[in-house]
């Protein structure tokens, strides 16, 4: 699996399709409102699947440790929330911590690691 993080607007997307040939046709972006799926080969958007299980009470670190065999040979895109000023409001709080715990398991099990920043990549693994 590939991650690809950074913050709002910095390339994440183009990036992954230079790089890996990843298109909108095989990209899942992921929403607050529903579970997420491994049907497609990029995972776009994956603070939104975790602020879904804020929500809801689910551990999103759970589920992708339960549907490893489905994302391991993917891309997955995740935009930085966790930087500047924390949250007064609870589930924005929430959401930011368990975005930062997700990327960190999501990271050790990466084969690559990469954030984009003003459009370059920084390889991080």
């Amino acid at each position: 699996m590939e991650l690809i993080i950074g913050g709002a607007c910095q390339g994440k997307t183009c990036y992954a399709a230079e790089k890996f040939g990843i298109t909108e046709e095989n990209t899942y972006t992921c929403s607050e409102n529903e579970m997420i799926s491994f049907d497609r080969q990029c995972v776009d958007r994956v603070e939104e699947f975790v602020l879904y299980c804020v929500k809801n009470g689910l551990s999103a670190r759970e589920i992708f440790e339960k549907n490893r065999g489905k994302w391991g040979n993917k891309v997955i895109i995740c935009r930085e929330i966790f930087s500047g000023v924390v949250p007064v409001d609870t589930v924005e709080r929430l959401w930011r911590e368990e975005t930062g715990r997700v990327l960190t398991w999501l990271s050790s099990e990466a084969c690559g690691v990469t954030r984009l920043f003003c459009g370059i990549p920084q390889k991080l693994k």
